[in-house]
């Protein structure tokens, strides 16, 4: 369907790959990974002929329908929700055009000569049949599915696209893109900003999908329950691997193993030859042999070993001994006053107790109140009524989204983590750093030029750098690559503390959590076990409804 033959990219003097071969099947379910900046966007332009490429052939059918979901949304206003996703429905609409079209000549069939009528007809079935087949009668139901789905009510359809913030807009973007229905898919981390409920549902819709998907996704689970196999951009080469991304893991350790083996026996070979060469080089009689080794070696291709991904390294220090009631929630409210005057009420009547060592996962849909909750524990949010209480000798090291925009972007990364811990040597906070994977001169970048990630890693080192015993987490793991997340989790998992965090990664949840907070339906709802407890729970009051 698609293939990418021996394709080469490179911007200046950067080059992101060399001779790279991939094709994509019918039906085909593929996760595209590789560390940040290596190129996997960029196979997405390509693919989409947004960029070109300075070798190989990049070869796409013409009647190939491509939808095409990145991080970049377009500007979208003048219509409803429902009307921007229907128009997204691309072929269908010509097809539906096209028909009509059609149908007007064959209202007037008593002017077409024999041959035409006949050409008509089997014009007319091969567009229906094509119409039909890609779910031309039910556009807008499935738009409509589609918006929900991803968390967009019913009652909100017919809102302004203009009312949305730019994460719900998302969510209209990509409702748009599978509503096209196309042949290929490809993905650019459509999981962000979704929040757990959608992102099972997106999940049941593409391992349900009947054309081909390329992703990219920084979620394990989803990217294990829908792909069948992993193309690896990475150090300038393009390298596909059968199976899910556990299987890519397993596999690419294997293959290292024995690339590394097999670099060892040539390098052996290469040393006893050159030993030959050097010994015999001034030997008249040894003069053939000398130049036949010589010029086998030449004819070698060396191999190498190319260097392992760089990833963040740290574990939490040993936390000073605190209260065993970590924090006490009792009978909080919380009403937010909206911009209009009006008032939203997020929950009412919570409590809850945090214990000493207790990880517990705070779960619910997007804007049930799980930041907010999270919020007023840290004093950041006053409640409307009841009471939080931070137990005795409770140090607590907060992430939120929020912390990235409080970074001094013009300060340089040395400059803002040095302001976090002033009496801290130039040593200690270039250890830090180095930790957190800013080594050199990477500590001397400027803030705003960074990636979301690079400033998550910022605000995460500010956290390492005090001694806290209660962390509280809201979606940490948004901008980091998978094997960031892993390096995080290890750290939570043996962290000796009280962990609170939201986080919509459910690998994450299942390893880490012990207890989980539920806000729903402004309620706050405590399950004292883990997050596969939680979920059976929830199965199981579902099933007795």
């Amino acid at each position: 369907m698609i293939h990418l033959s021996g394709i080469a990219k490179g911007y200046g003097s950067r080059t992101l790959y060399r001779d790279g071969s991939f094709q994509v099947n019918p039906g085909d379910k593929i996760g595209l990974v590789g560390p940040n900046g290596a190129g996997k966007t960029t196979i997405f332009r390509i693919i989409m002929k947004e960029e070109g490429v300075e070798e190989g052939t990049v070869s796409v059918p013409d009647k190939t329908v491509i939808g095409y979901f990145s991080q970049d949304i377009a500007e979208m206003s003048g219509r409803s929700a429902l009307e921007e996703v229907m128009s997204g429905a691309g072929k269908v609409v010509d097809l539906a055009h096209s028909l009509k079209e059609m149908e007007k000549q064959l209202e007037n069939a008593a002017e077409l000569s024999d041959d035409a009528m006949q050409a008509l007809l089997e014009k007319y079935g091969e567009v229906q049949g094509e119409f039909e087949s890609r779910g031309g009668y039910d556009v807008e139901t499935r738009a409509k599915e589609n918006l929900t789905g991803l968390g967009i009510h019913p009652e909100d359809h017919d809102r302004m696209v203009e009312e949305f913030s730019g994460g719900w807009k998302m969510r209209i973007m990509l409702a748009k893109i599978l509503t096209l229905n196309p042949d290929v898919l490809l993905a650019d981390e459509p999981t962000n900003h979704l929040d757990l409920e959608s992102i099972i549902w997106l999940e049941e819709w593409m391992k349900n999908f009947k054309g081909a998907i390329v992703m990219t996704s920084h979620d394990r689970t989803f990217m294990n329950n829908i792909v069948t196999k992993i193309v690896e951009v990475a150090n300038k080469t393009i390298t596909t691997y059968g199976g899910n991304y556990d299987f890519y893991e397993r596999e690419r350790s294997v293959r290292r193993e024995q690339l590394i083996a097999a670099h060892a026996r040539q390098q052996d070979m290469l040393a006893k030859e050159e030993e030959f060469i050097a010994r015999f080089a001034a030997r008249a009689s040894h003069a053939a042999q000398v130049q036949s080794r010589v010029k086998k070696l030449e004819k070698i291709e060396r191999i190498e070993i190319p260097p392992e991904q760089q990833v963040m390294q740290f574990e939490f220090p040993k936390p000073p001994r605190g209260g065993d009631e970590v924090v006490k929630i009792e009978g909080l409210k919380k009403i937010w006053k909206k911009d209009d005057g009006s008032e939203k009420l997020v929950f009412s009547g919570a409590s809850a107790l945090v214990k000493r060592l207790d990880k517990v996962a705070v779960v619910g849909v997007n804007g049930a109140g799980k930041s907010t909750l999270l919020k007023c524990i840290v004093g950041e949010a006053n409640p409307t009524s009841g009471v939080v209480t931070v137990g005795n000798s409770i140090t607590v090291g907060y992430f939120s989204q929020s912390s990235l925009d409080v970074l001094n972007p013009e300060n340089t990364i040395y400059d803002e983590v040095h302001s976090r811990i002033p009496n801290a040597t130039m040593g200690h906070v270039k250890n830090l750093l180095g930790a957190f994977n800013f080594t050199g001169d990477d500590s001397e970048k400027r803030v705003r030029i960074l990636s979301g990630g690079e400033k998550s890693r910022i605000v995460l080192a500010t956290i390492l750098a005090k001694p806290i015993n209660l962390l509280i987490l809201d979606e940490p793991t948004n901008h980091l690559d998978i094997a960031s997340r892993e390096v995080l989790l290890d750290a939570i998992k043996n962290f000796e503390g009280t962990v609170l965090i939201v986080s919509h990664d459910r690998y994450f949840l299942h390893q880490i959590a012990n207890r989980v907070f539920e806000v729903d339906k402004n309620q706050l709802l405590t399950y004292d076990g883990g997050f596969d407890y939680y979920l059976w729970k929830k199965q199981d009051e579902a099933a007795r409804a």
